[in-house]
């Protein structure tokens, strides 16, 4: 039976006795509205460790004030029972809003006190353009329940690269005895990412929902091919794109591009020419 714990001190209390049992453990941060690509990332944490955590906090700190906090799907008791048939976890945290931020969490930052955590040079780009205390937010909440879990191993989802960039630049930095695991995305059979968000989608978008995972896999398929080159790498990705939200326009649905990005895996730093032997990421969104 997964043992649930909602108070700091209760997990740390738990916290010791592993330790004391010599047991280590695995630690998976969710915000709850659990799905397939966080069942993968608990099982995996359960092949590798004695102990997995799951933590459920929708928090606030990464949400701007015109953003979608107060409608995040909020599913617990499914995603108790969705954890329940894993039989992979074995605690799950769900801390207050209180217990996390002490000195309160106002969505707009000029308005908060306490500490928070930033990783500088890794999160102005890519989504950290038109999310710009979104990072910020990842960073601190992430500092804060290692902190209080003290796990041995951390599992993210390959899904939010920026997001396993920052947070492996943030062990490391604050040096976080953490060893960092990262699994594959998740998609469903046409090809979209697995995302809590993705309840938003309603029938008649969901057809156009896949055009990111299209528009990635045409640049892919031109870094294949042999292209190296910036623009013989996107520029199909931004046709696809432009071609898809055409489509959506004619029957009434406005598709926006947010940004399509080939990046240096370590440095995120946009890249002319992708050095074959480094690789790159290529990543994007989109929204209606």
């Amino acid at each position: 039976k997964i043992k649930l714990f909602d108070t700091i001190s209760s997990i740390r209390e738990w916290r010791r006795e592993q330790a004391l049992k010599g047991y280590s453990v695995g630690f998976v941060a969710t915000m709850g509205a659990l799905h397939a690509g966080h069942l993968s990332l608990v099982n995996q944490a359960k092949e590798k460790c004695d102990q997995v955590v799951v933590s459920i906090f929708v928090n606030p700190a990464q949400f701007a004030p015109h953003e979608d906090l107060s409608k995040y799907p909020r599913t617990l008791d499914t995603d108790l029972e969705s954890l329940t048939e894993t039989k992979s976890c074995d605690v799950v945290f769900l801390p207050s809003v209180n217990d996390i931020y002490p000195s309160g969490i106002p969505l707009e930052v000029e308005k908060q006190q306490g500490t928070f955590v930033e990783v500088l040079g890794k999160s102005h780009q890519m989504e950290g353009k038109t999310r710009p205390i979104f990072f910020r937010g990842v960073a601190t909440v992430c500092s804060k329940l290692f902190n209080i879990i003290q796990p041995d191993h951390v599992f993210f989802g390959q899904k939010d690269a920026q997001q396993c960039v920052v947070i492996r630049n943030l062990i490391r930095d604050l040096h976080f005895p953490i060893v960092m695991k990262v699994g594959e995305t998740l998609r469903e059979s046409d090809g979209l990412a697995m995302s809590s968000r993705n309840k938003y989608l309603t029938a008649e978008m969901r057809p156009f929902a896949n055009v990111l995972y299209r528009a990635l896999t045409e640049a892919k398929n031109q870094f294949d091919n042999g292209k190296r080159d910036r623009n013989e790498i996107l520029t199909p990705a931004y046709q696809l794109i432009q071609d898809v939200i055409g489509n959506a326009m004619k029957l009434g649905f406005e598709i926006k591009l947010d940004y399509l990005s080939l990046v240096d895996p370590s440095t995120l730093e946009e890249l002319d020419v992708v050095v074959t032997d480094c690789g790159a990421i290529i990543s994007g969104a989109v929204w209606s």
